[in-house]
């Protein structure tokens, strides 16, 4: 079975504020984009990542880890990113795994565990380790279609909600599955609570 993982890295980034780009902000000595684009690599997989323009900052990360996917659209929200991810994928893929960009603490193990977890049919999501919800989330081929027709900046909620029984958790490490950074203040606690540990 092949699942390619879909980074999605083509957001605004505007609760950051102007001046900060929350994929470029330093983790382990990189680029937070970099570093999930190292981990998402480091499964084997095809990488693919949503980016929203060839000249925007983001693009320079690029090398030969991922192949890019341009959304004109994306100031429309997540859903743009989604749909043309999913629209650039090969027909040989059987499933797409969505991972949001950041999210600094999934690991190479974690997107690892999602995908050997993954069954024909299902829809393997990580959760955290109380088994709330999160990320990554693997959608089978079955429901590209409709993950081709979303709008706005709801994500791929709607399809979730429409599939539940299909759903398998999958639970990682602490909150590895539901830490995202958005704004200052999240990235400022989050540094804190790591040079705390």
């Amino acid at each position: 079975m092949t699942i390619a993982i879909l980074v999605l890295a083509a957001g605004g980034s505007t609760r950051m504020g102007p001046q900060r780009d929350k994929l470029l902000e330093p983790v382990a000595g990189m680029p937070l984009l970099t570093l999930v684009l190292e981990r998402a690599f480091a499964t084997e997989s095809p990488v693919y990542v949503c980016l929203p323009s060839r000249d925007h900052p983001r693009a320079r990360l690029l090398d030969h880890i991922a192949k890019p996917v341009w959304v004109p659209d994306a100031a429309e929200g997540m859903g743009a990113s989604i749909r043309t991810g999913i629209s650039a994928l090969p027909d040989g893929v059987n499933a797409a795994m969505i991972l949001p960009a950041d999210m600094p603490e999934l690991t190479a193990e974690d997107l690892r565990k999602v995908l050997n977890a993954h069954a024909p049919g299902a829809i393997t999501r990580g959760c955290g380790s109380d088994g709330k919800p999160g990320h990554p989330v693997v959608f089978p081929r079955d429901c590209f279609e409709e993950l081709q027709s979303l709008r706005g900046d709801q994500g791929a909620r709607a399809v979730l909600a429409g599939h539940g029984d299909r759903l398998k958790l999958v639970p990682l490490p602490d909150a590895h599955a539901l830490i995202d950074l958005d704004t200052p203040e999240a990235w400022d606690s989050w540094r804190a609570s790591h040079l705390a540990e």
